[in-house]
């Protein structure tokens, strides 16, 4: 395996637990919420699942070229 191959399974990997990570704040705080005023639906809870994941992935792949980076 090339160094840039593991480079890319690296950010694969990380970006996989931050879409996991985000779709379980999104279950927990976003549905949630959606519950408490009473609008939740199936459409809504899955669109605050999406939404926590997508972002969860993102700020951890960004947290991981930030790192990498200041390794440089």
């Amino acid at each position: 395996m090339t160094e840039e191959e593991r480079e890319q399974a690296k950010a694969a990997v990380l970006t996989s637990v931050g879409a996991g990570v985000g779709s379980a704040g999104g279950a927990t705080v976003g549905v949630l919420e959606l519950a408490a005023r009473g609008a939740a639906t199936g459409f809504s809870a899955g669109l605050a699942i999406g939404l926590g994941a997508a972002a969860g992935a993102g700020i951890a792949y960004g947290i991981y070229r930030l790192f990498k980076k200041r390794k440089s």
